[in-house]
């Protein structure tokens, strides 16, 4: 699947759209199909890797396709694949998934909230795939891996395209992708661009 990814980090993020991020855990295969993803690319000041390598930020400076995991604001993990060259740090964020193997399993805190909104968010997107901290570094193309990137069988539908959520830094950049008409993305639907 590495050939396939495009070593550049907007055409990464578009490219994610309609693939599936699965987690094989010993409850039970865990998957959703990515619906919108965010860009962080090279020289972003918004990006983790802006002010260089860091323990905390190395995964992002691994090839194309490994896992960076980091917890935000102490209580959400999120989940991002890295996505330039060895050595050269930038990723793309996965900020929403629509449920497939496993929704039963996922782990919804939302009383009374209906399936669309499991995955709906970074935050809410790790908690439903059960990764974590441990999940750093992981190679999501590696065959044999628990987490790891899969094709998806439905066709993506036309992609939409906005500003990042949440920003200071380079807020008014565009380089949030999700896939337009989707029950299952995330943010303020002003944003959304039908």
């Amino acid at each position: 699947m590495r050939a396939d990814l495009p070593v550049n980090t907007v055409a990464l993020a578009r490219f994610l759209l309609g693939k599936v991020i699965v987690h094989d855990t010993s409850n039970g295969r865990l998957s959703g199909r990515i619906v919108e993803t965010e860009a962080y690319p090279v020289g972003d000041a918004a990006g983790h890797a802006f002010r260089g390598r860091t323990p905390r930020n190395g995964s992002l400076f691994l090839a194309r396709g490994h896992a960076y995991v980091y917890l935000i604001y102490g209580i959400s993990m999120l989940l991002n694949v890295s996505s330039e060259r060895a050595g050269v740090g930038a990723g793309v964020l996965l900020r929403a998934i629509e449920p497939l193997d496993g929704a039963e399993l996922m782990d919804s805190t939302l009383q009374g909230s209906g399936r669309h909104d499991i995955g709906r968010g970074p935050g809410r997107l790790t908690k439903a795939l059960k990764i974590d901290l441990r999940h750093d570094g992981i190679d999501l193309c590696r065959t044999g891996s628990s987490l790891w990137l899969a094709e998806g069988a439905q066709r993506t539908r036309r992609i939409g395209k906005s500003v990042r959520i949440g920003l200071t830094y380079e807020a008014d950049r565009i380089l949030r992708f999700y896939e337009r008409g989707s029950i299952y993305v995330s943010g303020p639907k002003r944003l959304l661009r039908d």
